[in-house]
């Protein structure tokens, strides 16, 4: 029976339960679709009342904002804890991380079998902070967060002679997001004997990066460093402002959220499929 009565006032316990909600929610969600998951679904398999969740958030799409903008932080403590020293490797620790994760694949992909009404809003900006259209579209947002963050780095790994010479970072973003796209979209496409193993895309995908954007020149330790520290500091301005928007979206500071508290450990893995044995007319 779901218990009743509003959010506790202690800040852990009410921040508990929201990450209980959201748990329910991102079960149902891969399960159902967004589409056919009601409040009323999320409310019941989470054990609280429908109106504690419209006291979380006022509306289903704010809801669901906040699921995706958790996934999309618990994802960066990801990269971050990996520590890549490279465009490349920040690149192959993304990738992996976006894999490892069907909601974030779902949302870069439009796949509007998982999140059906809310890609749409998506594209059209209604939901804020979950990539919505702008810079890069879909993949250029997801990856590459801020775009002036995004041009610092790029000026840190050009300086020192990690880029290959004559792109802008509008053509950056525009091959990042179509190397990304196309073995995100394609791997369903091929016939199975045709396909990269699942756990090669990440390298794939990074290392087509690096061909098309890399220079190709060896660096020096100074070099070598500079473009580590660049890689490390845009990354945490990445996790920073994702950290911010999910605080937003819990009623949070920010500092409430350093740990990756309340990611699905059962959504992470092969066997979070969309679809699953469950499925709803």
């Amino acid at each position: 029976m779901a218990r009743t009565g509003r959010p506790p006032q202690d800040p852990a316990s009410r921040l508990e339960r929201a990450h209980r909600i959201l748990d329910a929610a991102a079960e149902l969600v891969l399960r159902w679709g967004y589409d056919k998951t009601t409040i009323d679904d999320v409310a019941r398999h989470a054990g609280v009342a429908k109106g504690t969740i419209y006291l979380h958030w006022k509306t289903r799409e704010a809801l669901f904002s906040a699921l995706l903008r958790r996934d999309r932080v618990a994802m960066l403590e990801e990269v971050t804890a990996a520590a890549p020293a490279t465009l490349r490797g920040l690149l192959r620790e993304i990738a992996a991380g976006l894999l490892r994760r069907p909601l974030m694949t779902a949302l870069l992909t439009h796949d509007s079998k998982v999140l059906g009404k809310l890609v749409r809003q998506k594209r059209l900006g209604a939901v804020d902070g979950v990539g919505a259209s702008g810079t890069g579209g879909g993949a250029g947002r997801m990856m590459l967060g801020q775009m002036a963050a995004f041009e610092d780095y790029l000026a840190v790994l050009d300086r020192h002679g990690a880029l290959r010479p004559g792109r802008t970072p509008q053509e950056q973003v525009a091959v990042l997001s179509a190397v990304l796209h196309g073995f995100l979209l394609t791997r369903d496409m091929l016939p199975p004997e045709s396909a990269p193993a699942g756990e090669r895309l990440p390298d794939l995908i990074a290392e087509t990066v690096d061909l098309a954007l890399g220079s190709g020149m060896p660096q020096g330790e100074e070099g070598a460093r500079a473009v580590r520290q660049a890689t490390l500091r845009y990354l945490g301005s990445m996790r920073e402002i994702a950290l911010s928007k999910l605080a937003a979206s819990l009623g949070v500071a920010a500092e409430a959220l350093t740990a990756p508290a309340g990611a699905p450990a059962g959504l992470t893995g092969a066997d979070a499929l969309v679809g699953g044995e469950e499925t709803r007319a």
